[in-house]
């Protein structure tokens, strides 16, 4: 068995390559809809939010307001706040995901679709959480798997993505560089992982170096079939 990080900065791709290992055979679970998935109404980290963000953060529905969460995290500088909540919660329901997979296949390649695996280690550090399975990412993972893209690239995906056109877009563009600087450059996790993949080009270029990594993530897993802790 085999755990895996799939990261990459905001419109790297790596959503696109997490569906190309799903379709090759890879279990693969988004850490960004185990977060949603606790941020609703009722939820533990649902509740902590509201209580540390005050209740101006949940609309007149009771969901949250998630641009006013998006507003406080990233211009009056409490991300870290909101890291501190949801990420330790959000790697437990990991953890528990990967025990429930190499139960029933030993052999599994799971994948963990996360953009901020890099980060949540580097805020936990320095939060002063230095032994805790947030600020080490080799305690939850075997390989990391890294897509890069140039950030104007990245930029122009994920303003296309929220706004196909007009001055929405230009808010887009403007909301994903702010995102950006408060990730850490491509340059500095290549340094810690352990593939990368270029995603500076088309969709059939991905896929090809797509499918040369899986045959060596499968032969991994083959080697680590015996039981291992996942904390």
């Amino acid at each position: 068995m085999l755990r895996v990080g799939l990261t990459g900065g905001l419109g790297s791709g790596k959503s696109t390559v997490a569906a190309m290992l799903r379709e090759i055979g890879a279990e693969v679970i988004e850490a960004d809809a185990l977060g949603r998935a606790m941020m609703a109404p009722g939820e533990a980290v649902y509740e902590e939010i509201v209580r540390r963000f005050g209740p101006g953060v949940a609309g007149a529905g009771g969901q949250l307001n998630r641009a006013r969460l998006a507003e406080l995290a990233f211009k009056e500088g409490r991300l870290q706040d909101l890291n501190a909540i949801v990420h330790p919660a959000v790697i437990a329901a990991q953890r528990a995901w990967m025990e429930e997979i190499f139960a029933r296949d030993p052999g599994a390649v799971a994948v963990v679709e996360s953009a901020l695996i890099f980060e949540a280690a580097r805020d936990a550090r320095g939060r002063g959480e230095t032994e805790s399975v947030v600020a080490d990412w080799r305690r939850r993972f075997d390989r990391i798997v890294l897509v890069t893209a140039p950030n104007e690239v990245k930029i122009a995906r994920y303003a296309a993505k929220i706004a196909p056109s007009g001055a929405a877009r230009e808010a887009a563009a403007a909301d994903a560089r702010l995102r950006l600087a408060h990730q850490m450059p491509d340059a500095e996790k290549a340094a810690q992982a352990d593939y990368v993949l270029d995603n500076s080009g088309d969709l059939e270029a991905l896929q090809v170096q797509v499918e040369a990594l899986w045959p060596r993530l499968k032969a991994e897993s083959s080697y680590r079939m015996h039981p291992m802790s996942l904390e």
